[in-house]
């Protein structure tokens, strides 16, 4: 019954996660009139501090000597940390101009892109399904650039950015509070600096335009920290097959805000390559699954197989052996084991 609350918790967290990922679309207008810029550089200071707090509680400080220390993971962290930067600040500039249907598809083709690169990186080996699944999203971009009249920079941009910071992430191997604390800590002293020359010269919005303006803009590390720490909070309690499902929802009520909210126009050459990209994610969520069940019923057959195989014989049992081969079968020893039945 606990395992049962837990998943059902960790469910709720997951939802929460990516619900709120889903939803900001709804936060970043509301810092007008300040640029993409300066919105990206508050985040970046006020993240550092929201979640710095949240460390202090959980009490998880020994990790910063140990990345001090380490040159080549300090290396990447701040690989990762211009690489989320690129992503932040142009999703930002995407959402406060009018493209966040285009933005939703960066993280609709982000999957398709991981795994490409895992193939042309890391030499991955891909499964049938997962070809034509990568296929299927590359001729959808090829529809979506004619409909466009352009490729689509603004999610390609986004996509690549979020798969390498993806990639780096993985070879750091942080928690997602560290890692976040880290990356903002990088970014600290030239976000910081940068406010302060807006300020200098008198091109800051923070106090200009009003209280109310200034804490929207400090909001910014609550808006970055919050579903982070919720997703955590799932990742350590529902599978991640789960996880991977849950991670289309953002994208999702990006989709539906942009079209439904913000009313972006969607012409029937978007909604061919949207679909196209859609199946390519419906093959790919298929393969996933379906790989999962099959590695879970060879799991359980290793160990039922594993239950079922003789005990090994002992020394002493083993020096008893010939004695019992010399002696004739009686009808006892003509019935075989129920065990050795299930093993041949």
């Amino acid at each position: 019954m606990e395992g049962k609350n837990e998943q059902r918790a960790g469910l709720l967290y997951g939802i929460g996660a990516y619900g709120m990922w889903g939803l900001v679309p709804l936060f970043w207008p509301l810092l007008k009139p300040s640029g993409a810029i300066e919105i990206l550089a508050h985040r970046m200071v006020w993240s550092l501090g929201v979640v710095a707090v949240a460390l202090l509680v959980v009490r998880r400080w020994a990790w910063i000597g140990e990345l001090v220390r380490d040159r080549r993971k300090l290396g990447l962290i701040s690989v990762a940390a211009a690489t989320i930067t690129v992503n932040w600040g142009l999703y930002i500039w995407a959402v406060n101009n009018g493209h966040v249907v285009e933005a939703s598809l960066g993280y609709f083709i982000n999957p398709l892109v991981t795994i490409a690169m895992g193939v042309l990186l890391l030499g991955e080996r891909l499964r049938p399904v997962q070809w034509a699944a990568v296929a299927t999203g590359v001729v959808a971009v090829l529809v979506l650039a004619i409909g466009y009249g352009k490729p689509p920079w603004v999610s390609l941009v986004l996509a690549f950015s979020f798969a390498t910071y993806g990639l780096v992430k993985k070879k750091v191997n942080m928690g997602g509070l560290e890692s976040l604390a880290a990356e903002t800590a990088v970014l600290f002293v030239p976000a910081l600096g940068f406010l302060l020359w807006l300020a200098a010269t008198g091109e800051s919005t923070f106090t200009a335009g009003g209280a109310g303006h200034g804490f929207l803009l400090a909001a910014t590390g609550i808006v970055t920290a919050v579903p982070l720490i919720c997703f955590g909070a799932a990742a350590v309690r529902v599978p991640l097959s789960t996880l991977g499902l849950l991670q289309y929802l953002a994208p999702v009520f990006q989709f539906g805000l942009g079209v439904l909210y913000f009313n972006e126009s969607m012409p029937p050459e978007r909604w061919a390559g949207f679909a196209l990209v859609w199946l390519a994610l419906s093959l790919l969520t298929w393969d996933a699954l379906r790989t999962a069940r099959r590695n879970r019923a060879l799991a359980l057959k290793l160990l039922a197989t594993a239950a079922a195989a003789p005990a090994p014989t002992t020394p002493n049992s083993a020096s008893t052996a010939p004695n019992a081969a010399s002696t004739p079968p009686g009808p006892a020893d003509t019935t075989q084991d129920p065990a050795q039945q299930k093993v041949t």
